[in-house]
């Protein structure tokens, strides 16, 4: 806001012009009395004439404190002020105006940030001075919230502004923008005299609006609400309107109105979050535009303290808890390390996360599964001191940082947070109990940072589930080496498909009645050129977790399907190919049409393809597995079992499982020859299945003794070591021809 030049003498105004003058200026009173931002008109380098908002943001009582005052004491020094004038003034002389956010300064020598918006009354003549509309964003800056006001002159608001904005005398229209006639639908000046009457969509609204907005007006009090109107083709649409009468000594004069439409919005969202719009300056500033930020913003018509507390709140706090988030953790994380770094203390820092939440969202919902947060937050800040932190980083994993505690106390306190979790959860008619897995770190023998110390309490995390969660464990160098291990065989199996570095072995199965191989088992092998062979019990979970389980399964089922179709070419006689799915694979949407299309690549009948399934994994959704069974069924895909026993199966859903075949266990045959419990454990699988009509094979076999048993049980098929280890395509082949 600097420039130099004569200020040019007034010249004589006409009766009827000064009339119309003096009307125009009250009008602009409006704006600048109600206007939520700072507006100064300068000349000569000196504040010529400023609003209230304008003189409050630069700490004066009043307007008239600051009239008169150089604008090179706004800045924090010449060095500034000569800056904007240079980037500013070749912009404006443009006739363009100029924004940008730069630091000024407050009547008491505080240094603040502030939106300028700026220009020039006439390009032509700078003689004729500058306007600015100044807006203190301090708040916004620390928020990291954006909230613009772009403002202009008098004379570009009605063809800028990005509401409809309205002059009414009588009811009629003297004056409209082009947003005005757009959100009716009406082409432009086609309003121009109309009857206010016509976007009313009946007679007893109209006389209505008459009453409840036009009797505050006399008052000086403005009318700000939501109406339904018509545009001009008859249909109805939400707006948010704002009006003031332009002098309310005088209602001949009129009234200005602005309207936005909002429909859209409230058909997008049941929590409406609306911008609220503020009458702008007429004819020489434009109104404010609402960004996308404050559409989001639950706020209509609130007081700008307000706002910017709100704001400051969103910065640091989550949302849905309110428990400080990482962005205040960060902060108090400093602090207490900090202290505990002079006063040579411990910090401990807790990873909680909840076991198997999904299971809420995807069942219940996630609002739902949000009540859940909220409690389950509530109870973690009560088991905790005042001076502990509990933050929440997004999801069900919440980070606790207990200042001053050693191992023994963060062992209590996590008790006590098991405990407190216990209890269950009533969401409207659901009792809903959630389980916490931590993980525990500790100042400074695990790190002395944040980041350091969350990743150790997340590995401690994620080792507490491993252990069956529902617990907490300390971090340990040898969590620290499986965390590595773990890292290092994501990134390598990343490549393993393309290195070739998978194959798969074949185990053979064996018909009781015959002795004759009817079937052979998939098994994946990992064999890294520098780790050696990995064993699937390692690598498997991680595949499932970094989702590289989708193309490893897929080339699994395709590998093992060719491969079959390349012996039966060759001569073999046609055996079943098992394949185990994962739970991922298993609930992935298009399965059954991948295996569909792997058979008739292969041109294998579908029957052949056996695709096994832990019965955990079927029971975890019991409706959603019968479906995609179904779906595999009718392609004339089998279906079989694995780990039978192990889990938790319901007998209604298992007759409904388009299953041919359970089966067994290893670890229930390997002491079937001594263990009594097993023995019934087995028998009681062949009966059960044969009551189902369902085959059943035991795996593990490796003893003459075991094979007698479940010979005179009436198992159908076996595979174990007792015949043969998995074997390469060649060997299996080999093993086949010689065998049968």
């Amino acid at each position: 806001m600097s420039e130099a030049n004569a200020r040019p003498e007034s010249p004589t105004v006409p009766n009827g012009a000064l009339e119309q003058l003096q009307l125009a200026l009250r009008e602009q009173q409006v704006i600048l009395d109600t206007a939520g931002v700072g507006i100064v008109f300068i000349k000569q380098r000196v504040v010529i004439r400023c609003n209230q908002r304008f003189a409050s943001i630069f700490g004066h009582a009043q307007t008239a404190d600051i009239l008169g005052s150089a604008n090179v004491s706004l800045y924090p020094d010449k060095a500034a002020f000569h800056a904007l004038g240079e980037a500013a003034y070749p912009i404006m002389a443009q006739g363009l105006p100029y924004q940008s956010e730069v630091l000024m300064k407050r009547q008491d020598g505080e240094v603040f940030w502030a939106h300028l918006t700026g220009k020039l009354v006439n390009p032509n003549n700078t003689d004729e001075g500058s306007i600015w509309i100044v807006d203190d964003i301090s708040a916004q800056k620390t928020s990291q919230a954006q909230l613009q006001f772009v403002l202009n002159e008098q004379n570009l608001i009605l063809d800028n502004a990005m509401v409809g904005i309205v002059f009414l005398r009588d009811r009629i229209v003297t004056r409209c923008n082009a947003a005005f006639e757009g959100i009716l639908g009406y082409a432009p000046g086609e309003l121009h005299g109309a009857s206010s009457r016509q976007w009313y969509l009946t007679e007893q609204e109209w006389v209505a609006a008459a009453r409840d907005c036009y009797a505050p007006f006399a008052t000086g009090a403005a009318f700000q609400g939501e109406m339904l109107l018509r545009k001009k083709d008859g249909s109805p649409f939400n707006c948010d309107v704002r009006a003031k009468a332009i002098d309310p000594t005088d209602m001949r004069k009129g009234s200005i109105w602005i309207i936005m439409d909002i429909t859209g919005r409230k058909q997008a969202e049941n929590e409406l979050l609306q911008a609220h719009a503020q009458l702008e300056q007429l004819v020489e500033l434009r109104t404010q535009e609402l960004s996308r930020t404050v559409a989001e913003l639950e706020q209509k018509a609130i007081e700008q303290k307000a706002a910017e507390a709100h704001i400051q709140r969103l910065a640091h706090f989550d949302a849905l808890t309110g428990l400080p988030n990482r962005v205040l953790l960060n902060d108090r994380s400093q602090l207490a390390l900090s202290v505990a770094r002079r006063s040579h203390q411990t910090v401990a820092l807790m990873f909680l996360d909840l076991d198997h939440f999904k299971n809420i969202n995807d069942s219940l919902g996630h609002r739902v599964g949000d009540e859940v947060l909220v409690e389950l937050a509530k109870r973690l800040k009560a088991a905790v001191r005042e001076q502990d932190t509990v933050s929440r980083l997004g999801g069900d994993e919440f980070i606790l940082l207990l200042p001053d505690t050693d191992a023994a106390g963060a062992a209590q306190v996590a008790d006590k947070l098991l405990r407190a979790a216990l209890w269950p959860i009533q969401v409207e008619q659901h009792e809903l109990t959630v389980t916490p897995s931590i993980g525990i770190a500790l100042y400074p023998q695990d790190g002395a940072d944040l980041d350091t110390l969350s990743k150790c309490a997340d590995a401690a995390m994620y080792r507490a589930k491993g252990d069956g969660r529902n617990g907490y464990r300390f971090f340990t160098h040898d969590i620290q080496a499986q965390s590595d291990r773990t890292l290092l065989l994501g990134n390598a199996l990343r490549r393993a498909l393309e290195r070739e570095q998978l194959t798969l072995h074949y185990q053979p199965q064996i018909l009781m009645a015959t002795g004759a191989t009817v079937g052979a088992e998939a098994l994946l092998r990992w064999n890294h050129p520098e780790l050696g062979a990995v064993s699937p019990a390692e690598f498997i979970p991680i595949a499932e977790t970094n989702g590289l389980i989708l193309p490893i399964g897929e080339w699994v089922i395709r590998t093992a399907v060719q491969q079959l179709a390349r012996w039966i070419a060759q001569g073999m006689a046609p055996i079943t190919m098992a394949v185990n799915l994962s739970s991922v694979q298993f609930r992935h949407a298009n399965l059954p049409q991948l295996v569909s299309s792997i058979l008739t690549e292969a041109a294998l009948p579908p029957h052949l393809l056996e695709l096994e399934l832990t019965e955990g994994v079927a029971m975890t959704n019991a409706l959603e597995a019968i479906a995609v069974m179904d779906d595999l069924h009718q392609r004339g895909v089998r279906m079989s079992i694995d780990d039978f026993g192990t889990g938790y199966s319901s007998l209604s859903y298992l007759k409904r499982f388009q299953v041919y075949k359970l089966k067994i266990d290893q670890s229930f045959v390997r002491d079937i020859t001594e263990d009594p419990d097993d023995k019934a454990i087995v028998g009681a699988i062949i009966s059960m299945a044969q009551s189902l009509g369902l085959k059943t094979i035991a795996e593990g076999v490796e003893t003459e003794g075991q094979l007698a048993f479940l010979r005179a049980r009436g198992c159908d098929e076996v595979q174990g070591y007792h015949f043969s280890r998995p074997l390469n395509a060649q060997a299996f082949e080999d093993f086949v021809r010689v065998n049968g």
